[in-house]
C-alpha cells in the first residue's frame, strides 16, 4: 500500500525575486560553469543549499554541508523561505519541445511525500543500479540540514487517468509558481481542498511506484530513515508523481564513452566482440542513428564507434551466443540494449569490470548520439555505445518483477526543477504531517 500525504512545504516568499532566477537543475546536473551561473543570477538561488562551493579551509565543522544548513535557517528566519500554512499536493507540469521530434509537449504530475519503504516490501520499485558517492554526499547535506530538497521522479500507473484529470482542472487558472529553465516552462498550482486530497490519497493507496529518477537520493532517504527513528518525519521524502500513462513522459537514450582502455586497439575490440556479435560496418553517425531506428524493438542492437577509425558499426548477438551470461534474466531484460552492454560488451571487449561501473572508472555517460559520436572523434573518449530508449512498459516490467538495470539506463526529460518545494523534517518549528 502506496503511504502518498500532503504536506507543507517551504516554498521561496516573493521576499525572494523572480522564480526563473531562483530554481536550479537537480545537484548531479550541475557542473561547475552551471553552478556559477546560478550564483550570478540571485544571492537566493537554490544552488547555494544543494551545491554550494567548496572552500580548501573546509573541515568537519565548516564545510559546503554546515554552511548549507547554516544558509537554510537563515533564509528561514529572514522570510526568504515560508512555510505554507496548510497541508496540500502540488501540480506539477513542465512544457517543452521534444528534443528529437521538436514537438510541443506537457508532462504533468503531483509533489507530495511518500513513506520511504525497503524494496522488499514490493510497494516502491528501484529500476537501476546506483553509485556509491552520490549516496554519501546527499546523505551529509541531509544530516547537517535535516531537509530534502530536490524531486525525486515517480512513476504510477492509472490507466483511469483519474488523477490526471483532477490535475488538469487545478492547472486552468493561474500557477501559485513559474519559471522557465533550458526552454523549458515550469509551473505549480496547490491542491489542498480535502476532497480533492483524499481522492488522490485514494487512488494512490494500492499503487505499486517506481523510481523513474533519483535512485541515490530515494536509498539515501531509506538509510537516513532507518539510522534515525525517532526524528520526526525523516521515514518520509518528497518527489513528484508521474503516471507512466501520461502522453508527456519522454525517456531519451544514454550512451556510454569509455575512456583510459590499456592498451587500446579498435582492431582486437572488434574482434573480441566479433565472437558474440553480428558487426555491420556503416559509413556515417546519420547511417548509425537509422539502423538503430530501425532495428526491431524485440532484440538488442547497440551502436560503436572507435577512436581511430572513421567508421561507424551496428551490433547484434548471434543466436545463442549469449545464452551463458543471461541465465536468469527476464525476456525484457534480455531484449534491452543496456542490459546486454554491461553483460556482453564492457568486461569481455573492454576489461571493464562491475565495480568499475560502479566507481565511474572509465565510464561517462551522454545524451545525443551525435555528441557521443563527436567525442570519440576528436579523441575525448575510446569507445562510444550507442543505445536506443528505454520503453517505459519494459522498464515497469523488470522494476515490478524485483530485477534491476544498470546505472544510467533511463533518461527521463525534461528533468524535474529544484527549489519549487522543500520538505523540512525534525526541526521543532517545521510542522510535519502527521497523516
Amino acid at each position: 500500500m502506496a503511504r502518498i500525504v500532503p504536506f507543507q512545504p517551504y516554498r521561496y516568499s516573493k521576499k525572494a525575486g523572480e522564480t526563473s532566477a531562483l530554481v536550479t537543475q537537480p545537484y548531479d546536473k550541475i557542473p561547475d560553469d552551471l553552478r556559477e551561473k546560478y550564483l550570478q543570477a540571485s544571492p537566493y538561488n537554490f544552488v547555494r543549499l544543494i551545491k554550494g562551493e567548496e572552500l580548501p579551509t573546509d573541515d568537519e565543522r565548516d564545510n559546503v554541508y554546515s554552511r548549507a544548513g547554516a544558509l537554510l535557517d537563515e533564509w528561514i528566519a529572514e522570510g526568504i523561505l515560508e512555510q505554507d500554512p496548510n497541508p496540500g499536493f502540488y501540480v506539477y507540469s513542465q512544457e517543452f519541445d521534444h528534443p528529437e521530434t521538436g514537438e510541443t509537449v506537457i508532462r504533468q504530475g503531483f509533489i507530495g511525500l511518500a513513506e520511504v519503504e525497503e524494496y522488499e516490501k514490493g510497494i516502491i520499485h528501484g529500476h537501476e543500479l546506483t553509485h556509491r558517492g552520490p549516496k554519501l554526499d546527499r546523505w551529509r547535506l541531509t544530516d547537517a540540514t535535516q531537509a530534502y530538497f530536490g524531486q525525486l521522479f515517480f512513476l504510477y500507473d492509472d490507466p483511469t487517468n483519474r488523477i490526471d484529470q483532477l490535475l488538469s482542472a487545478t492547472a486552468t487558472t493561474g500557477p501559485l509558481m513559474q519559471a522557465e529553465e533550458e526552454g523549458v516552462v515550469h509551473k505549480i498550482w496547490k491542491i489542498d481542498h480535502p476532497a480533492q486530497v483524499d481522492e488522490i490519497q485514494q487512488v494512490m493507496a494500492d499503487k505499486k511506484l517506481m523510481i523513474a529518477d533519483g535512485h541515490h537520493r530515494y536509498e539515501t532517504a531509506l538509510a537516513y530513515g532507518r539510522e534515525h527513528p525517532d526524528t520526526p518525519g525523516a521515514s518520509r521524502v518528497m518527489l513528484t508523481l508521474v503516471n507512466m500513462s501520461s502522453e508527456g513522459l519522454v525517456v531519451l537514450a544514454t550512451h556510454r564513452l569509455i575512456s583510459g582502455v590499456r592498451n587500446f586497439s579498435p582492431r582486437q575490440v572488434l574482434d573480441r566482440i566479433a565472437q558474440r556479435f553480428t558487426v555491420v560496418k556503416l559509413l556515417s553517425s546519420d547511417d548509425l542513428q537509422q539502423a538503430l531506428d530501425d532495428a526491431p524493438s524485440d532484440r538488442a542492437t547497440i551502436g560503436l564507434v572507435l577512436a581511430s577509425d572513421e567508421a561507424g558499426y551496428v551490433l547484434t548477438p548471434k543466436t545463442g551466443s549469449l545464452d551463458d551470461i543471461l541465465g536468469g534474466l527476464t525476456e525484457a531484460e534480455k531484449r534491452l540494449d543496456v542490459v546486454i552492454l554491461h553483460r556482453a560488451l564492457l568486461g569481455e571487449a573492454l576489461g571493464i569490470s562491475e565495480d568499475d561501473v560502479r566507481e565511474l572508472k572509465g565510464i561517462r555517460y551522454v545524451r545525443g548520439l551525435s555528441n557521443a559520436v563527436d567525442e570519440v572523434r576528436v579523441g575525448s573518449a575510446q569507445v562510444g555505445f550507442l543505445l536506443r530508449p528505454v520503453d517505459v512498459k519494459d522498464v515497469a516490467e523488470i522494476s515490478f518483477s524485483g530485477g534491476t538495470m544498470p546505472q544510467k539506463s533511463t533518461d527521463f526529460y525534461p528533468k524535474l526543477l529544484s527549489g519549487f518545494t522543500t520538505y523540512r523534517f525534525g526541526s521543532p518549528k517545521a510542522k510535519v504531517p502527521k497523516g
